[in-house]
């Protein structure tokens, strides 16, 4: 596995109050045609906001309280083989399959691991936003 970060996701309770103030903190949202979910581009990595019962569904988890602490980390690769070999990778070295891989309701393909210390983490295949040559994604404006 490589060593990169493609998307912090954090979970909230309210989206629009979330965005605006990232928003006032100076970050511009990008990729606006994605409504339900808002993205921020950080260098080569992307923050996210995300409501906290869709995204502990996304994984597969409890709400928070119960399991799951509001927040994934997702590490992209080029082809769903790649998400599938990874998964693989992760499971035979101590982390738990927590989802998966599948087609996503968003268009994609991912599954989900739990590393020993039971952080959730997304691997994923997005078609709809590319890879720049460092592995970072390069969100849309």
């Amino acid at each position: 596995m490589d060593q990169r970060i493609s998307i912090v996701t954090l979970g909230t309770n309210d989206l629009a109050r979330a965005v605006a103030f990232w928003e006032a903190m100076g970050w511009p949202r990008r990729a606006s045609g994605f409504t339900a979910i808002a993205m921020f581009q950080c260098g080569p990595l992307a923050f996210a906001i995300y409501p906290f019962e869709k995204l502990a569904d996304d994984c597969g988890m409890k709400d928070r309280g119960e399991g799951f602490g509001g927040f994934t980390i997702a590490h992209n690769l080029g082809s769903k083989a790649e998400v599938d070999a990874l998964l693989t990778t992760a499971v035979a070295n101590g982390a738990t399959l927590q989802k998966p891989a599948h087609k996503a309701f968003w268009g994609g393909y991912s599954g989900y691991f739990l590393d020993p210390d039971g952080h959730p983490w997304e691997v994923a295949y997005n078609p709809f936003v590319p890879m720049g040559p460092d592995g970072g994604l390069l969100l849309p404006d």
